[in-house]
């Protein structure tokens, strides 16, 4: 959601701010906001993630950061638990975990995460999309809202859902390589319901730290249904896109992770997200 705001300020203040959007080619709107977002402490369009995509393709999957953490760096985001336990869905501050038993339960503060992307979701643009009849369909319009193949975008998808196709992650011990840990996963279909689906477009040259191209979870209106999303169905839906400038990168401090061998982690990312049993 975004608000109006009116206000008077002085010349010099204006010149400034003209000056300052001149400057680096941004809206006038864009200074402002980043402006007023750094003097709130408030870390609008940086996007927040504990430890690398390459760590757990590796089966490091202890947890490094608290629910709690996370939720100070974003209220939008995505991610999984401790030992693999699940799916994490955080959508307007709450976190949910998604189980391989199909259970949906929102996590208390002290519940450790290994692997987490999250955001403070500012919507930068609105559009929306008919008749979508597949996944492929959805990214492949949501590539065209994209300016390039080298930037970071969030992602909020919302409206009702004719079809979904999810999968959620079962429970692994840490040192189990991702490929592995997904062949077990347990995967859901749902039909007529309203649902948000949040997510991430991330480029090519990330592979090392983030998840490339499309990573999206959905969770029901009534919080029942939640997961990866495979694939979907739907009439109508509302896109929000947020534009992320900035990349943060909190590494975890376990000895498993500092002696691990992450060069040697070349596990196809996009041939395990989109692995279906």
């Amino acid at each position: 959601m975004t608000h109006r705001l009116e206000t008077t300020i002085s010349d010099a203040l204006w010149a400034a701010i003209q000056a300052r959007a001149k400057m680096l080619g941004q809206p006038t709107r864009q200074v402002v906001q980043e402006a007023l977002a750094e003097a709130l402490d408030l870390n609008h369009h940086s996007m927040f993630q504990v430890s690398t995509s390459g760590a757990l393709v590796e089966g490091l999957y202890q947890g490094a950061l608290t629910v709690g953490d996370l939720r100070r760096h974003g209220d939008t985001g995505l991610g999984t638990f401790e030992e693999l336990d699940g799916e994490m869905i955080l959508v307007d501050g709450h976190c949910y975990q998604a189980r391989g038993d199909g259970t949906v339960t929102e996590v208390a503060d002290d519940i450790l995460t290994p692997f987490a992307t999250v955001v403070a979701f500012a919507i930068d643009e609105s559009h929306v999309m008919t008749e979508v009849v597949s996944f492929d369909d959805l990214t492949s319009r949501l590539d065209a809202l994209r300016d390039s193949d080298n930037e970071f975008i969030a992602w909020r998808i919302t409206g009702f859902l004719d079809a979904l196709r999810m999968r959620t992650a079962c429970r692994h011990a840490s040192g189990t390589p991702l490929a592995e840990a997904v062949a077990d996963q347990a995967v859901f279909e749902c039909a007529d319901l309203p649902a948000t689906i949040v997510g991430f477009w991330s480029p090519a040259f990330s592979q090392a730290i983030a998840i490339p191209g499309y990573h999206l979870h959905a969770i029901s209106d009534d919080r029942v249904h939640a997961g990866h999303v495979f694939d979907l169905r739907a009439q109508s839906l509302r896109v929000d896109v947020h534009r992320v400038s900035d990349l943060h990168v909190a590494l975890p401090e376990t000895e498993a992770f500092l002696q691990a061998n992450l060069v040697a982690a070349h596990t196809d990312m996009d041939a395990i997200e989109r692995s279906q049993g």
